[in-house]
């Protein structure tokens, strides 16, 4: 095996040859970030039908070397990433594994591990290493500071080490995991953030509505609802697909969030209705949720957390739509006298309800990985969840619009609809149905994934950048 300690610095005879199975998005990436460090050896492949692309793209980029396919990046290559979508590694793998060089380090970059994992195990030599990874960001999401998952399962710790160095210009932070607990974590993180993002871009779909045009929906945590949305569908659907159809722990979250959504709002319409034992039902459940999930967020530390999301309003500078000027009180704010209206108008937040319902339903304490390994959208997502339910005038409005504000019943209806059709369709395991489901939402936002992508961002990268300083403080206690 080549020396583990190599750098980007040592002469071309002494760095590795690097290997990338797989060019989507994410092998993109990689080829590039590790282009730019200096890496000068890379050899990349794609299905044969895009070789004479990946030469015409690559043609100014000598470290890069597009091969005609994975035999020969597995012949050649010291380090090899197989970065291929989850439901294709197994048939990826037994093809292109029997030819990996002698003593070489063989990672994944799939979202979900298991069958990575057994794919790994059952057709590559025993002659080489395995040293798995996972950035838990997206394509456009600076690793700089962000989760870089490395397992090392089948390696002496020389091929690790090799592995963290040829990473190391990322500046990610390494977490070390097993497979089994990669999944475990990932579930706890993404399935259900997913699942209410899926669902929410469904249902506006479905009514035909950009939420963001009416008026209603903006402006505080509305913005940080609709510019993940549409970064969610910005993305090819299978970035979501193994995660949901293949983890099992993630099938089980999902199932959950479409039962809390729909109990919640059958709670919300009995209650609103004038069924007095519905409605203590409703605000004892949201009760309970709240001291279940954030009761422990700051157990076992010395002084209160910090919360992640210090006001709506930083939140408003990225919205798509325009504030505004003002609104008048929603019937809840009228009958219960909270007056002057808020800035924001009040509505059920049913997304985050169930959200938070189905974590503490199934035990999850969503603070126990946020700094192990969350990704930027989980991050945000969790503290738009943590300022509504720390936030007891927040809260209260909430709950008050969803017993007795009928302007958007019906989008909760259809987002209830749009979160049972998700899980089903993810428990039938059908990846063609999944992205049939997907793509056809997708459509609907066609042409808006632009100026989202810029400004969700910009965002991400605001509360990033105060989450890291966060961060560091924690640490220094």
């Amino acid at each position: 095996m080549i020396d583990a300690n190599v750098s980007p610095s040592n002469p071309r005879d002494a760095q590795p040859t690097i290997g990338l199975i797989g060019m989507g998005a994410m092998g993109r990436m990689y080829a590039n970030l590790l282009s730019e460090a200096g890496w000068l050896k890379i050899n990349v492949c794609d299905i044969p039908s895009k070789h004479a692309d990946l030469v015409r793209e690559y043609a100014n980029k000598p470290n890069i070397t597009p091969v005609p396919d994975g035999y020969a990046v597995s012949r050649s290559s010291d380090f090899i990433m197989y970065s291929v979508e989850a439901k294709n590694i197994d048939e990826v793998v037994r093809q292109y594994g029997p030819s990996t060089k002698v003593g070489a380090v063989v990672a994944g970059q799939t979202s979900v591990k298991a069958p990575e994992r057994d794919a790994f195990e059952r057709y590559l030599p025993a002659d080489v290493h395995i040293v798995s990874c996972h950035s838990l960001h997206g394509p456009n999401v600076n690793p700089v500071g962000q989760p870089l998952v490395l397992i090392k399962h089948r390696a002496p710790p020389e091929a690790l080490a090799l592995v963290e160095n040829i990473f190391k210009c990322f500046r990610s932070r390494y977490v070390y995991l097993s497979y089994e607990e990669h999944d475990r974590v990932t579930a706890n993180t993404q399935a259900v953030t997913h699942a209410a993002f899926l669902s929410m871009g469904t249902a506006w779909a479905s009514a035909s509505s950009y939420p963001w045009e009416q008026g209603l929906y903006v402006g505080g945590i509305e913005t940080a609802k609709v510019n993940l949305v549409l970064r969610i569908y910005s993305n090819l659907w299978h970035v979501y697909a193994g995660l949901a159809i293949l983890n099992p722990s993630a099938r089980i979250q999902i199932d959950q969030y479409a039962k809390s959504a729909t109990e919640l709002f059958k709670l919300m319409l009995s209650g609103g209705s004038g069924a007095v034992d519905e409605e203590a039902k409703l605000r004892k459940r949201i009760e309970w949720s709240r001291e279940v999930v954030f009761g422990r967020r700051s157990k076992g530390k010395s002084k209160e957390r910090r919360p992640i999301l210090l006001s709506q309003e930083v939140l408003d500078r990225f919205s798509l739509g325009k504030m505004p000027d003002s609104l008048p009180p929603s019937p809840s704010e009228a009958l219960f006298g909270l007056a002057p209206p808020s800035k924001y108008r009040p509505n059920s937040h049913l997304s985050l309800l169930a959200m938070v319902d189905c974590w503490a339903h199934l035990g999850i304490n969503p603070y126990e990985h946020l700094a192990l390994a969350a990704t930027p959208i989980f991050r945000l997502f969790l503290g738009v969840a943590e300022h509504l339910f720390l936030s007891p005038s927040l809260l209260s409005s909430a709950i008050q619009s969803s017993l007795f504000d009928n302007w958007h019943r019906s989008d909760d209806l259809e987002f209830v609809v749009a979160a049972r059709g998700w899980s089903q369709c993810v428990s039938f395991g059908n990846f063609d149905l999944y992205q049939k489901r997907f793509e056809e939402t997708r459509l609907f936002f066609e042409g808006r994934f632009e100026e989202a992508n810029k400004l969700g961002s910009e965002m991400i990268k605001a509360i990033m950048e105060t989450e890291v300083l966060r961060e560091e403080e924690e640490t220094e206690e």
